[in-house]
């Protein structure tokens, strides 16, 4: 019986011997597969780890520049002995240099009749304080040539109006209203060049013609005639 036992169990293991080697075959080969393969096939490699691991690290940055060196200017400071000014004991390296401007000249002081101080005159008369003194030119604005004015300063100044001549041709039209002229008034107070600037153009010829005649006192600015820019109205009423 024992025998028996001994010798099926032989037989078991016999047939699953070519298992267990075929598995262990397999797994060896699988093994160098991917072993070999990548050492084979090295461009499959993902090309971030190859540039990581060929890249040199960067240099250090370099070091900072030294600072300037400082610069000490000595200063010659007078030495007094006595009341007198004595040679420095020892020559700086380097002396500043120090330019003083010159001092205005004294102007004399004094009051007459007292020699060698300042001007005057005879008989103890005090002079000037700060020695001979001239007159400050007097400084005289310029006056314009002309100026503007309004029309009621206009008509202030108006010594002679002759009324205008009302055209028939507006009157029969019933036209009235007020023509408004630009003129300029001469120093002695004529009229010498009238524009218009607006009004009934039935009534503008007629306003014109009057207003040339007009005369008016010279407009008087520091003293002196000048030349006068202003407007003048001349009114049609057909009630008037």
């Amino acid at each position: 019986m024992f025998e028996d036992s001994t010798f099926e169990s032989s037989n078991r293991i016999k047939k699953r011997n070519p298992w267990v080697v075929a598995t262990f075959a397999l797994n060896i080969a699988v093994l160098s597969a991917a072993i070999i393969y990548p050492l084979i096939n090295y461009e499959a490699l993902p090309k971030a780890a190859l540039t990581t691991l060929l890249v040199a690290p960067p240099p250090p940055p370099p070091p900072p520049p030294p600072p300037p060196p400082e610069v000490h200017q000595a200063v010659v400071k007078p030495q007094m002995m006595n009341n007198q000014l004595t040679a420095p004991t020892k020559i700086p390296p380097k002396v500043l240099q120090v330019n003083e401007k010159e001092q205005p000249p004294a102007q004399s002081f004094g009051v007459a009749g007292m020699e060698g101080m300042g001007s005057g005159a005879a008989g103890g008369v005090i002079g000037s304080v700060f020695g001979n003194s001239t007159p400050q030119p007097v400084v005289k604005v310029a006056t314009p040539k002309k100026i503007a004015i309004s029309s009621g300063v206009a008509t202030g100044l108006l010594i002679q109006q002759v009324r205008p001549v009302y055209p028939p041709i507006a009157k029969a039209a019933r036209q009235s209203g007020t023509v408004v002229l630009h003129a300029l008034i001469s120093k002695t107070g004529t009229i010498e060049d009238l524009k218009v600037v607006s009004g009934n153009a039935m009534l503008q010829s007629a306003a014109l013609d009057a207003v040339r005649q007009w005369r008016y006192r010279p407009y008087m600015l520091n003293g002196e005639p000048v030349e006068v820019d202003t407007t003048i109205n001349v009114v049609f009423n057909l009630g008037g």
